[in-house]
């Protein structure tokens, strides 16, 4: 039975077998959390994401986790859907990235995972909702991962992700 911790921090210091990155579809890297562990992972992060890019929304891709904290193995890089008020099929989107996250994980035999709140930046997408669709969704999927802590970066998304897993 998979376990779901929320917890208020920098993602790029969690000591999980995989962290998940909100990423663009050319995984180069960008703003916001993804540009936050590009930064720490390095540079060979981009050039491992380009060769394995595009990444369709909705999707998940893995690399090496390059130099991240020394538990991280693997980067896995997932594209949220923009924000365009509800109606655009965002919410399909939105779960299968935790799902599709999940079973790439679960492909990388990865026991422990850390998601930011995926699509709640510069995507635009509305943190309550966005949270209560990541825990259904993680709690819905059957994985082999244990463990895995949502990592919020500001006060609103972990107060958000709490609520949605209380």
């Amino acid at each position: 039975m998979t376990t779901v911790d929320v917890v208020l921090g920098d993602i790029t210091r969690e000591q999980v077998d995989a962290i998940v990155t909100a990423a663009n579809e050319s995984l180069l890297g960008g703003g916001g959390v993804d540009g936050a562990i590009h930064r720490a992972a390095g540079d060979r992060l981009a050039h491992a994401g380009a060769a394995i890019a595009p990444c369709e929304p909705g999707d998940a891709k893995a690399t090496p986790a390059f130099d991240l904290e020394p538990a991280v193995r693997h980067i896995i890089h997932t594209v949220g859907p923009v924000w365009e008020g509800g109606g655009y099929g965002e919410a399909e989107v939105l779960a299968s990235c935790y799902r599709r996250s999940l079973e790439v994980a679960d492909s990388l035999g990865a026991s422990s995972v850390a998601f930011p709140a995926i699509a709640t930046g510069v995507y635009g997408f509305p943190s309550d909702e966005a949270a209560r669709i990541a825990v259904r969704s993680i709690l819905a999927t059957s994985t082999k991962v244990l463990r895995v802590r949502l990592v919020a970066f500001d006060e609103e998304t972990y107060e958000a992700l709490r609520a949605a897993s209380a």
